[in-house]
């Protein structure tokens, strides 16, 4: 896991210990037993082969840190068959997984957080396509989920109750990202949009919204 600064600039170079790699897509932060922590999202499948998912769970490590404490292991299987996904995002007592697909199929499930296996439940059908990434607000009040063109920012009660959530849309091609994949809300009314990049190194465009 690598950290970096609100400017692009690496912060810190950390070896999760007790996990492995099948295919990462999304990391979230959330609340755990230790206080905070990072839950690492196993969860890519673009063939839908994975019988099951994991998600890593970790105590937030300190920026000095070289090696995490050993990792929670969380083994989720979808109620409807393989699926994509790449986008995850954590509130007080869930977890909460996005399918990678086209709008008419697009899913969000959710999970209980804690270790162990469970088996993922469907929340809503969303018409979004091809979900490449997902955040919360710190304050909880705000889900931001976004493809390669499109953020779509729902409030996290009305998108989790499963009930008809009102979007709100923001057009990301303007800012040429490199094959944007991720995305976070800041505290202080900054959105951070990532783009993976494609041989050419990555991107890191900060915008600001209001949200309200």
């Amino acid at each position: 896991m690598f950290a970096f600064d609100a400017g692009g600039k690496a912060r810190a170079r950390v070896t999760v210990s007790g996990a492995t790699v099948t295919d990462w897509e999304d990391v979230a932060l959330g609340p755990c037993p230790q206080g905070t922590c990072l839950y690492i999202a196993d969860i890519g499948d673009n063939n839908r082969a994975r019988r099951q998912i994991t998600i890593y769970r970790v105590p937030e490590p300190a920026l000095n840190a070289q090696t995490t404490e050993p990792a929670d292991v969380m083994v989720l299987t979808y109620p409807d068959g393989a699926r994509d996904a790449e986008a995850v995002f954590v509130t007080d007592g869930q977890l909460f997984v996005v399918s990678k697909t086209s709008p008419a199929l697009t899913a969000l499930y959710r999970a209980p957080l804690g270790g162990g296996s469970a088996v993922l439940t469907t929340v809503a059908k969303l018409p979004l396509d091809r979900v490449t990434g997902g955040t919360i607000s710190p304050d909880g009040t705000w889900v931001g989920l976004r493809s390669n063109e499109e953020l779509t920012v729902y409030r996290t009660k009305e998108l989790t109750s499963g009930k008809s959530a009102v979007a709100r849309r923001v057009a990301l091609t303007p800012f040429a990202e490199r094959q944007g994949e991720r995305v976070a809300i800041g505290g202080d009314g900054m959105i951070y949009l990532v783009g993976e990049g494609t041989g050419g190194g990555g991107t890191l465009v900060p915008i600001r919204c209001q949200l309200g």
